[in-house]
């Protein structure tokens, strides 16, 4: 792979405007510095501030500064970071010094657009050292709240979102991209912030969004954006899209991998940065040239588990590992080859995945679930009946499975599952399943 080098900006800029929080108005001073340096802010309006360095150790409590990505230390705070965090980050730049006159980042139109603008302005400069790239090799997942984060192993970095707000204007939207300097600039960078209207009361009363107006914040209501319109059909998931992005350089190093977010926010975004960085350290005191990561659950079942739990085996096993499992809810991944026997005589000439494989998959994902309790180690699980299916996406050669399955009644014998199957964090299938428990 092509060695990357580190970046900083060529000349000082600056760019003022009113916090979408504290409605208070900011100043941020952009500047260039030395090969690894990294991403530090300084507040300046303040007397003996000490610089603060971009990173998830130095993370505020988001419970307690909510909907929005603050740093800070003892002595001071710098709020809603993750706009020109997400642009500093898209745009490759490693080493940057970020003076700021007030306690929150300027809100501008919502956006990060400004901020790609702002540093086009400033330059980029190469250097000739290289920059430090880390490279997923296993699965992470973790889930929050009916919300789910998943990093898997690519040789890009890529973002995928799914986002669902129903009885909406906005409903279920989905995005994908691959993150370069050019396609975010485009793509991404002009989404602006939005917000349900019936979270207005809330927010103010919470003491945020005081900044906020319909120009730099999209309201959103069950039939229409209030006094604005998309500046994309799917607006709203990019934004997402560009705060995960922002998140992400809290990792203070550039990562490597396909990042999918299901309903996740700044919460669980810094989660899983936080299990990132735990990794990242374990390899660093192991002595380990390169990081070599594993999947953040300690609940997984390699493929011999999986065999030793249920009696299918090939061709009819379709789960090849299973990344995470607790007494309600498991996680299985299957990895689609164009070798697989089914696609031999299904769609010859463009293979796509049987949906009923889907579900079966799905059902031996389940199985695991009820058969791994200790109450029914060394029993059957009989799949009895299946209920409102639905096919959303089809499944092809090069696709990776993500297969979540969930406890919805469960009983001595008799259990119901919720399944759901996912690719490339896009809903593919789900279905409601029932298993009967039998003696062998």
């Amino acid at each position: 792979m092509d060695k990357k080098l580190q970046k900083t900006i060529e000349k000082e800029v600056i760019i003022e405007g009113i916090g979408l929080h504290t409605g208070e108005k900011s100043r941020i001073v952009l500047k260039p510095v030395s090969p690894n340096t990294g991403i530090i802010f300084i507040r300046k309006d303040l007397e003996n501030t000490e610089p603060i360095k971009v990173d998830i150790e130095n993370l505020l409590d988001t419970n307690k500064f909510p909907r929005r990505t603050s740093i800070g230390n003892e002595k001071t705070q710098i709020h809603t970071i993750e706009h020109l965090l997400s642009a500093i980050y898209a745009m490759e730049i490693d080493n940057i010094f970020v003076e700021i006159y007030g306690s929150e980042c300027p809100g501008l139109d919502g956006s990060s657009y400004e901020f790609v603008e702002l540093i086009k302005k400033a330059g980029i400069r190469e250097y000739t050292e290289e920059k430090e790239v880390f490279y997923l090799k296993e699965p992470i997942y973790i889930s929050e709240n009916n919300s789910y984060i998943i990093a898997l192993p690519d040789k890009q970095f890529k973002i995928s979102y799914t986002l669902d707000y129903p009885n909406t204007f906005i409903n279920s939207q989905f995005a994908s991209f691959i993150i370069t300097p050019e396609i975010y600039e485009k793509e991404i960078s002009p989404a602006r912030t939005f917000c349900l209207k019936e979270e207005i009361e809330v927010l103010r009363n919470m003491g945020l969004g005081k900044g906020s107006t319909y120009q730099n914040t999209l309201i959103i209501d069950k039939n229409k954006v209030i006094n604005n319109e998309f500046r994309f059909q799917d607006e709203p998931v990019r934004h997402k899209i560009l705060d995960l992005i922002g998140d992400i350089a809290l990792l203070g190093k550039y990562f490597v991998a396909h990042i999918i977010g299901i309903k996740s926010g700044h919460s669980i975004n810094t989660k899983l940065i936080k299990k990132i960085k735990e990794l990242i350290k374990r390899e660093k005191i192991s002595g380990v040239g390169s990081p070599v990561y594993t999947s953040i659950s300690t609940n997984q079942l390699e493929i011999e588990d999986i065999q030793k739990i249920i009696p299918h085996r090939y061709p009819f096993l379709l789960v090849d590992k299973i990344i995470e499992i607790n007494e309600n809810r498991a996680i299985g991944i299957k990895n689609i080859t164009a070798n697989e026997w089914f696609f031999e005589g299904h769609f010859p000439g463009k293979p796509v995945m049987p949906g009923v494989l889907i579900i079966e998959a799905m059902a031996q994902v389940g199985g695991v679930l009820m058969l791994n309790k200790e109450e029914n180690k060394g029993k059957l699980a009989y799949f009895m009946s299946v209920d409102r299916v639905k096919f959303r996406k089809t499944v092809r050669p090069g696709d990776q499975l993500l297969i979540e399955v969930e406890v919805v009644k469960l009983k001595s014998k008799v259990g119901q599952i919720q399944g759901k199957s996912y690719v490339d964090g896009k809903l593919a299938a789900e279905a409601l399943l029932m298993f009967t428990i039998v003696e062998p």
